[in-house]
């Protein structure tokens, strides 16, 4: 084999594979860092971080790098993945006071998530796509969903939404797609892994 044909071959073969950072956005509590930990523990066996009731629990940008996932077909996706605090319009130390924390926990998580939502905001400028994650319990369409998904049309950012927990009773993809007809909704339990398979072949689409 001639030498440039050879160097050629081994250039493909070990060439650098972009890593595609991979936003996780939402309101809070919609279960972001549990998709995070899902996709994590799918590809590496291991969690991104601690997610919880309370909101805010997740209130800096944590994420996790060389994720590769596969699909089917045997392509590759080399992600870090990013998992951002809960959006929110209005942050009130009182919620947290409800959640049991104590007055003085309740201002400074109250500091802190709010740090944490511009922190997230300020991510989107770094990311190449974007999963929006909403519970699929709720309903969609209010002044945070909108902001959030008017900011990523805007900075045209590719993006899908992902309608969690479905494994409730009272999850509605149906409303969430209605609510959002442009955009692609995917009905997921991160917590149970219900048709991760579905997200992924979906993720491809979206950045593959």
């Amino acid at each position: 084999m001639p030498i440039k044909r050879l160097l050629r071959f081994f250039n493909r073969l070990f060439k650098k594979k972009k890593q595609i950072k991979l936003g996780i956005y939402g309101p809070p509590n919609g279960g972001k860092t549990t998709l995070a930990n899902r996709i994590c523990l799918d590809w590496l066996g291991e969690e991104l971080g601690s997610a919880s009731h309370i909101p805010h629990e997740t209130r800096r940008v944590q994420m996790k790098e060389r994720v590769v996932i596969q699909s089917g077909d045997g392509k590759t996706l080399d992600l870090t993945v990013v998992d951002t605090p809960g959006i929110a319009t209005k942050i009130d130390y009182e919620n947290f006071v409800k959640k049991g924390l104590s007055k003085k926990e309740a201002r400074a998580r109250a500091r802190e998530a709010t740090r944490g939502v511009i922190e997230a905001i300020k991510w989107l400028d770094n990311v190449d796509a974007v999963i929006v994650v909403l519970d699929a319990t709720k309903n969609p369409v209010d002044q945070v969903n909108v902001t959030i998904l008017g900011n990523l049309e805007a900075r045209k950012i590719p993006f899908m939404i992902v309608a969690n927990k479905i494994d409730l009773k009272k999850a509605n993809v149906t409303r969430i797609r209605e609510a959002f007809p442009n955009a692609k909704v995917i009905g997921i339990s991160a917590k149970y892994g219900h048709n991760m398979d579905k997200f992924y072949e979906a993720l491809f689409e979206l950045v593959g």
